[in-house]
């Protein structure tokens, strides 16, 4: 047998349940992984509200995590039983013990990287190289606007767009959170809760505002985003920690400067192996050569998964925050 976390019916952190399942052998292109480390992911906590919906009730949780393989299915080749693995764009039930999921999913895990650190970058870090890599190919000096900069896909852009040479504006919602920033390498930060953004990017920019805004926060900050993008400029919304970005009039962006606008995912950039294990291995080259450091400031057992997701949802976690099963 081997335990998972799983819910029954949406709602909050108090929905989820650890059970036992049992240990299956995996199917024709699958793999089962025994993990070792689970990444934690504010998408997580989409799924168990109904934000997104799952395929089926009761479901697993997560699609981060890195361990070693423990059984091949027919078909499968470029695994086997006992390589280092690593994943973050596979089906919902990280949050387990073991992960059975189809072998296109996973790339290799190199020597240098921990399984620790796979499991807290992977989808954070995959979704960090599509941003600044893929989605806008970020420049050097390029000044951006970053939402959400000392949170876990924050923390790795800090350092990715300093690495690439390009000023990025932290926006944050505290003193503490401004502070990690800047120390991972944001150009200049904006507290939310003190601070009139668009104000602030108005003065750092010299009036020409930002030809790029990543905001993954959504709802509330939607406006705020509008109004710092620079004529013909790009904001890219990944993410809805305050919930969805609905009645979106196209005509706004017309108004304000001829804008675009982008809702991408990560399994739409990760959508072949081969570009999966393409973006993998550029940032575990990022991590080996020390331009990124994986920040990892909340480790919590399996079975505390709900409280891991109330810090999250509350805004207590920096960084990433890995659970150990």
């Amino acid at each position: 047998m081997s335990q998972r976390i799983q819910f029954s019916q949406h709602g909050g952190p108090e929905v989820l349940e650890q059970v036992d399942v049992p240990v299956t052998a995996p199917g024709a292109g699958e793999v089962r992984v025994r993990n070792h480390a689970i990444g934690l992911n504010f998408i997580d906590t989409y799924f168990r509200s109904g934000l997104y919906v799952p395929p089926s009730l009761p479901s697993g949780l997560g699609a981060e995590g890195a361990g070693e393989v423990e059984a091949v299915g027919e078909g499968v080749s470029g695994f086997q039983v006992g390589d280092r693995v690593a994943y973050g764009t596979g089906p919902l039930g990280a949050y387990g013990q073991h992960h059975t999921l189809p072998a296109r999913h996973l790339v290799k895990l190199p020597d240098a990287i921990s399984y620790e650190q796979a499991a807290a970058v992977m989808l954070k870090g995959l979704t960090t190289q599509y941003l600044l890599r893929q989605t806008h190919a970020l420049q050097a000096g390029e000044i951006v606007l970053f939402h959400a900069a000392a949170g876990g896909v924050g923390s790795i852009a800090c350092q990715w767009a300093k690495a690439i040479g390009a000023k990025l504006i932290g926006v944050v919602g505290s003193t503490d959170k401004a502070e990690r920033a800047k120390a991972l390498g944001a150009w200049a930060t904006i507290d939310r809760t003190r601070e009139d953004v668009v104000q602030r990017v108005l003065e750092l920019t010299e009036g020409k505002k930002c030809p790029v805004v990543y905001d993954s926060v959504g709802k509330s900050s939607w406006e705020i985003s509008l109004d710092c993008v620079a004529p013909r400029g790009l904001l890219v919304s990944f993410g809805n920690a305050s919930g969805a970005v609905t009645g979106v009039n196209l005509g706004v962006l017309a108004q304000k400067g001829s804008l675009y606008v982008t809702r991408p995912t990560l399994a739409g950039y990760a959508d072949t192996a081969e570009r999966l294990q393409a973006m993998a291995s550029e940032l575990f080259e990022m991590i080996a050569s020390g331009k990124i450091k994986v920040e990892i400031d909340q480790r919590y057992p399996l079975a505390e998964a709900a409280e891991a997701q109330r810090q999250l949802a509350a805004g207590k976690t920096t960084g990433s925050t890995i659970l150990l099963p």
